[in-house]
Order: structure tokens, then C-alpha cells, then sequence
């Protein structure tokens, strides 16, 4: 499966959806989805996408961990 199927799939997005997140055309992504050629410049905005998702979580996580010791040593 080639990487813009997988990662729509993964995130439970519509090619629409993905190629707002990614700052490109809906045609572009169903091309290169068709054809399974994707440039390096939509390459790299897919991988950098995927890895800003994972670090805003790993930050979500972190507050969550932060506010919690927080609370626990306040009481």
C-alpha cells in the first residue's frame, strides 16, 4: 500500500481531508495515490505531518503526566 492510502487510512481521513492537512490539492493526492509515485516534497509532508501528530501527543501526554504531579504534590 503506498504511503498516502496508508496514512488516510491510518488517521480515518478522506483524501480531501489528508490534502488540507498537507497544504496540497485533492487532485494531487488522488494521483499520487492512483499511481503510487509520490514526490520527495509530498513524501517529506507526509512523514513530518505524521511525526507532528505523534509529538503533539507525546506533549498532550506530558501536560497530562505534569498536571498530575502537580495535583499530587499539592495534596
Amino acid at each position: 500500500m503506498n504511503l498516502v492510502k496508508q496514512t488516510a487510512k491510518e488517521l480515518g481521513l478522506t483524501y480531501k481531508e489528508l490534502s488540507k492537512e498537507l497544504g496540497y490539492s485533492e487532485s494531487a493526492l488522488n494521483a499520487a495515490a492512483r499511481k503510487d509515485e509520490l514526490s520527495e516534497p509530498l513524501k517529506k509532508a507526509i512523514e513530518l505531518y505524521l511525526e507532528n501528530l505523534k509529538l503533539k501527543e507525546k506533549i498532550k501526554l506530558t501536560e497530562a503526566f505534569k498536571q498530575n504531579l502537580k495535583d499530587f504534590l499539592e495534596s
